[in-house]
């Protein structure tokens, strides 16, 4: 930690950018092992929500651990809907229009904790993500998320994803100043596997040498048959569970089904995307009404949409039947009922492969 205590010395005002609730990154243990190196009630904290809602305070809990009583009069939760709160930064070459947290703008030293995994059209999560989408305005997050209907903008790509070349360009802004980077990656027990610190760009970078030991997944062939699984607290609702669909598609052969299983413990999330979705006759409709006007919301009604023009999305919940018959899934009361229909659908011999970490397993055909 030689590193870290010279970053000490050379900083002042210390800002900590840390993920919210629906991340299952180790933010307590880790402010746990700083406490013993460093004054944290000296330091502020935002929570990088983007365009998500605040924490419960069951997710504070998650997220601060046993730390939390002691360190929530010095806690900041990013509002990306409050513009007065934004300062503007310029724009990237996408043409994003960066609007980012004049706390995080304004603070003299940064440390973002992030946890690097697989990210269905960001290419990764953590390191960059932090700032942008993490503590942006709404108006850059919608420009920034549209980009994900780009054919670069996938799970495992870096290089030519428009998506995360904003993320890069935005980090850029505020490389004068002092950033000591903590990522890590956590196993399929979300036991921690790795973590690297330093350099914002260095520490993403194994970091992402690491998620790929971990998160990618080498199957012989396409199965018919696909049970991606959205684990906590990625199952927070409909919004974020759909990240296990989008990866389960990768392991599935056209014209096959597609079973989702996660709680949804908070029902639906962002509206946006059901909305669209629910208000659209067909699959082919959703995606007209996208080329014809972007919300932020739309990427992850596009995505669905765009499989269910070529398979079957059905799904296990808590979810009420007719919230997902609106949007092109079949609703199931369990995974064995499903299955047993999935086999009778398609063949007695068909092949059936299970994601049990499907919002962050990608598979890849070896």
């Amino acid at each position: 930690m030689e590193n870290f205590d010279k970053f000490l010395e050379e900083s002042e005002d210390i800002l900590f950018i840390v993920n919210d609730g629906t991340r299952p990154t180790p933010t307590a243990l880790i402010l746990r092992l700083l406490n013993e190196r460093m004054d944290l009630e000296s330091a502020k904290y935002i929570i990088a929500t983007g365009a998500h809602r605040a924490p419960t305070e069951e997710e504070f809990n998650f997220i601060f651990g046993d730390l939390y009583d002691e360190l929530k009069n010095r806690i900041i939760v990013h509002d990306a809907r409050k513009m007065e709160d934004m300062v503007y930064i310029g724009s990237t070459s996408n043409e994003t229009e960066m609007w980012v947290n004049r706390i995080a703008w304004d603070a003299g030293s940064l440390i973002p904790i992030g946890s690097v995994e697989p990210h269905y059209f960001g290419g990764f999560t953590g390191g960059r993500k932090s700032f942008l989408p993490g503590v942006a305005g709404y108006k850059t997050i919608q420009q920034n998320h549209k980009l994900a209907l780009k054919p670069g903008a996938r799970a495992l790509k870096l290089e030519g994803n428009p998506v995360h070349e904003d993320f890069n360009e935005a980090i850029r802004t505020i490389s004068d100043k002092p950033i000591f980077s903590i990522q890590t990656v956590l196993d399929g027990e979300r036991n921690l596997y790795a973590a690297t610190a330093g350099d914002i760009y260095q520490s993403f970078d194994k970091a992402i040498s690491y998620a790929r030991e971990v998160f990618c997944v080498f199957i012989p062939e396409k199965a018919e048959i696909v049970v991606s699984v959205a684990p906590y607290p990625m199952d927070v609702d409909l919004y974020q569970s759909q990240k296990a669909i989008d990866n389960g598609k990768l392991a599935l052969k056209e014209n096959g089904v597609l079973i989702m299983v996660a709680k949804c413990r908070t029902g639906l999330g962002d509206r946006t995307f059901y909305d669209l979705l629910s208000s659209s006759n067909s699959a082919e409709e959703v995606l007209e009404m996208i080329e014809k006007e972007y919300k932020l919301g739309y990427h992850k009604a596009g995505k669905m949409a765009e499989i269910a023009t070529w398979a079957e999305m059905w799904a296990v919940t808590d979810l009420e039947d007719e919230i997902l018959e609106n949007i092109f899934i079949r609703p199931f009361d369990s995974i064995q009922i499903a299955i047993d229909e999935a086999i009778k659908k398609k063949d007695p011999n068909a092949e059936i492969l299970f994601l049990m970490d499907g919002s962050i397993s990608v598979p890849i055909i070896q």
